[in-house]
């Protein structure tokens, strides 16, 4: 599986962790940044562009981080076809795929230790979307409210 991932100076180090740990699992990960420190960068810089890639191939996931989460999702989320969801528990990681579709997953790094967070990855990447007729309904009104700025 291609997952795109993209964080902020308080996640690049956990955001390692995490590259490190899909790739054992077998899955392609592209990084966009930041690959160094700089404690004055910005998240959008490198979480958009993430969830850019993520929507320009349906078929792949992204995963955005920093210090909350807060911040990086609403940036992923204001990309056409992006709906990523900010995860705190392994029943959010559940519901995010299950209900909603997301294809982006957002986590704040300094809410957790390293092991939980790694979980909430592994939880949402297993977990299918159900395609139960309310859900593709809501997720169908979302979507053209997307393009057509209305309901």
């Amino acid at each position: 599986m291609k997952i795109h991932i993209g964080s902020d100076h308080a996640g690049l180090e956990f955001k390692s962790k995490i590259v490190k740990h899909l790739e054992k699992a077998g899955h392609q990960v592209v990084d966009h940044g930041p690959h160094q420190f700089d404690a004055l960068d910005d998240y959008p810089t490198f979480c958009i562009p993430a969830a850019q890639a993520t929507a320009a191939d349906p078929a792949s996931f992204g995963i955005v981080l920093g210090g909350s989460g807060n911040g990086e999702q609403m940036a992923a989320n204001k990309v056409a076809g992006v709906r990523a969801a900010l995860v705190w528990s392994i029943e959010t990681a559940k519901l995010a795929r299950e209900h909603n579709n997301a294809n982006v997953i957002s986590i704040g790094g300094r809410m957790h230790d390293e092991q939980f967070c790694l979980q909430l990855v592994d939880t949402f990447l297993a977990t299918p979307f159900t395609n139960d007729e309310r859900h593709v309904r809501r997720i169908g009104q979302i979507s053209k409210f997307e393009k057509e700025g209305k309901l």
